[in-house]
């Protein structure tokens, strides 16, 4: 991060931005806990039914109706609490990261380029993109997995927002919630921030270099 003289690397231009987990705030928990009003059941759903593999299938581009009826063809004494799971998506969707949104919007007030990578569905992103104004400011420079047909953490997605917007790795910093996914940025040459509950974000980005 620094040079032979020991300042900070000032070369940052481009700053990436995971949507789940970072700025957005979705848990299928949000629904299902008064669902079920049985944890116990609804984790076992969330775990063994309902997974985090399967929906992300979705993500990768199957669609919502395809994924739900396999899933209900795998496991038909679940057909009700499955079908519940994209009926009622909006709930998971409990709203946003205010403090992180925040340095979003501090970040729109500087020279740096804004960049969303995300996984997501294709069919359920445009909710988002209508119903929070924030994403604006990205002014349409979002990879979305389920237009691309591939997920993070797979290269390729990181790739095609490279091509597309001419965004070079060792230029730009990516934040994410998940650890797989910052895995693989650093591989490619992104400088990182695993963006976990607890952290200050802004402070982070400024450890790197980033100027408010």
């Amino acid at each position: 991060m620094k040079n032979a003289s020991g300042s900070v690397n000032q070369m940052i231009k481009n700053i990436v931005f995971d949507f789940g987990g970072v700025l957005m705030d979705w848990n299928p928990r949000y629904f299902y806990a008064d669902y079920f009003k049985d944890l116990k059941k609804m984790e076992y759903f969330l775990s063994e039914i309902a997974t985090f593999e399967w929906n992300a299938e979705q993500d990768r581009g199957r669609t919502l109706q395809e994924g739900t009826e396999l899933l209900v063809k795998q496991h038909p004494d679940w057909e009700k609490e499955i079908r519940a799971y994209y009926d009622n998506w909006k709930i998971m969707l409990k709203g946003d990261f205010p403090k992180n949104v925040a340095v979003l919007r501090d970040l729109e007030k500087t020279p740096y380029r804004l960049y969303g990578l995300t996984n997501w569905s294709s069919e359920t992103f445009p909710y988002a993109l209508e119903n929070y104004d924030f994403f604006r400011i990205f002014g349409g420079k979002i990879v979305v997995s389920g237009e691309e047909k591939c997920i993070k953490p797979d290269p390729k997605l990181w790739h095609i927002l490279s091509h597309r917007y001419s965004v070079k790795a060792e230029e730009s910093v990516f934040i994410d919630d998940n650890e797989n996914n910052i895995a693989t940025a650093e591989k490619i040459g992104f400088k990182t921030i695993h963006a976990t509950p607890e952290i200050d974000l802004k402070s982070t980005l400024e450890k790197l270099g980033v100027k408010f």
